[in-house]
């Protein structure tokens, strides 16, 4: 166990840094827009093509583009905010808002990327409704008028609800299709429970994912690998991780695993709960997995069991994976909150590695290159692993703190630390 109990306290949000550098904005749209004349067939284009646009980079580069996002406003439209993933500032919410084009109902913004980028982005528009321009409070209701993009098909399902949040990719990027379903591949079985928790002190629900039997009618395993993914109750009920898992069994990528999706419940309780509560990290490891075990065959192997979180979650993966090695021998972990906590004592967890012989625990982590609060402490906690020798894999993607990199990350990281087990 560690020295020292965590911090109790800290501030619910991260720190309040700034961005480090501009947003890539470029001020001439990365197309031709037309005049008042050509509108009404630039939009039946739009709707056929989709959007955001796509085009060379004005720089010459082979390796950026320009991305212009579109918006088609009305008579009463005085502003429109665009917010791709971590690219923008909150301390300058002005910079990301779009230009009307003169004489149309188009709104346009334009970024320089790198063609590897992938993110998802919201639209925030102004109908004349609220508060003055200048007032006090202004962006923070701007905040609350929130639109997907009527011309992007594509869509992924919001964190806490609402409607879907509209995404868009620069390049040739991994596919998602492995969290598809696809029509004959054997699929396993979800079911909803409620455990009863001791150290939580409350019933706790979580989902309960048994891999297809083996075609033909073969022995499985005598003992399943075992996956426990906090924040549950978006991984499954709305991005439907099962799909993934039978994919990846399907194709051989990993062996038959199961695996136990832990509800979050809310912000609070998440913020309670995920931020090195050693508690959870108990009822994780001696009530969950034991209550789990009496109705699959789980295997009690570390190396076979992996432990995944993301932001808060992968905080406290991390935690629980160093506290309980002789139960959770892997974590997967993307953009983890390492900063914690925002006050005295930050980046604890570190500090706590550091001074603490190395554990017997395997990381995947990945971080994306826009987070600009989470990445230097990404960093640290990286070299400070080198440094005390532990197996680790590191990698930072073109995005933000983000649900559609995430699902990538968990597909490859899955097949990285299970596909050799």
């Amino acid at each position: 166990m560690f020295a020292s109990a965590p911090p109790e306290g800290a501030p619910l949000h991260p720190p309040r840094t700034a961005r480090p550098d501009a947003v890539p904005f470029l001020a001439a749209p990365g197309v031709e827009l037309p005049g008042p004349e050509g509108v009404e067939e630039f939009w039946a284009r739009m709707r056929e093509r989709g959007t955001p646009l796509i085009a060379p980079d004005p720089q010459g580069s082979p390796e950026h583009a320009a991305v212009t996002f579109l918006w088609r406003g009305t008579e009463a439209t005085r502003a429109v905010q665009v917010m791709p993933n971590k690219l923008g500032d909150p301390r300058a919410p002005e910079a990301n808002l779009m230009a009307r084009h003169p004489g149309t109902d188009i709104w346009h913004w334009t970024l320089r990327l790198r063609r590897d980028w992938r993110g998802t982005y919201d639209f925030h528009v102004d109908e004349g409704d609220g508060p003055e321009a200048e007032g006090p409070g202004y962006w923070q209701w701007l905040r609350t008028r929130r639109h997907s993009d009527p011309f992007n098909s594509r869509l992924l399902p919001r964190r806490w609800g609402g409607e879907a949040v509209s995404w868009a990719e620069t390049g040739e990027l991994p596919s998602d299709s492995d969290w598809e379903s696809r029509p004959g591949t054997p699929q396993g079985r979800v079911t909803e429970h409620g455990v009863p928790s001791g150290h939580l002190q409350e019933e706790r629900r979580v989902w309960l994912y048994e891999p297809p039997a083996p075609a033909g009618g073969s022995t499985g395993p005598a003992e399943l690998p075992v996956l426990v993914v906090l924040d549950g109750e978006h991984w499954q009920p709305k991005l439907g991780l099962a799909n993934l898992l039978d994919n990846l069994v399907a194709d051989g990528r990993i062996p038959p695993t199961a695996a136990i999706l832990v509800d979050s419940v809310d912000s609070g309780s998440r913020w309670r709960d995920l931020a090195c509560r050693p508690a959870h990290a108990a009822f994780l490891t001696e009530e969950l997995l034991p209550w789990v075990a009496r109705r699959l065959p789980l295997t009690d192997d570390p190396a076979r069991t992996v432990i995944a979180g993301q932001s808060l979650g992968g905080l406290s993966a991390t935690y629980t994976a160093l506290t309980a090695p002789h139960r959770f021998g892997n974590a997967l972990v993307q953009s983890a909150s390492y900063w914690w906590p925002n006050g005295p004592e930050p980046e604890w967890l570190t500090g706590r590695i550091a001074a603490a012989p190395r554990r017997p625990v395997r990381f995947r982590l990945s971080f994306g290159e826009q987070e600009w609060v989470a990445l230097p402490a990404a960093r640290r906690l990286r070299d400070t692993l080198e440094e005390a020798g532990y197996d680790y894999h590191y990698r930072e993607f073109n995005g933000g703190h983000d649900y559609l990199w995430w699902r990538t990350e968990m597909a490859e990281g899955l097949t990285g630390l299970l596909g050799r087990v």
